[in-house]
């Protein structure tokens, strides 16, 4: 094994060793967990409908198209009636 691999595989085993024998570690380390987890999937429903980027840019454009050719079609709809 490379040296690398060895101080990880200790400094896993000792984080481990802290975690299960105090439970204010494990309590510290399961909302440190929930705090990142929560950021990342911040950071990527911000990325995926954030309206600077292209890709959400046109799937807004086209979403609001399709409205507006429905809201059309029953103004249309509408008028014929009257």
């Amino acid at each position: 094994m490379d040296s690398a691999h060895i101080f990880l595989l200790g400094l896993f085993s000792i984080v481990l060793y802290v975690i299960i024998t105090d439970q204010n570690v494990a309590s510290a380390f399961f909302y440190t967990t929930k705090i990142v987890t929560v950021y990342f999937e911040r950071q990527l429903w911000w990325f995926m409908n954030n309206p600077r980027n292209p890709v959400v840019k046109y799937i807004i454009w086209r979403r609001s198209l399709k409205m507006a050719k429905k809201i059309k079609q029953s103004l249309e709809k509408t008028n014929e009636n009257r």
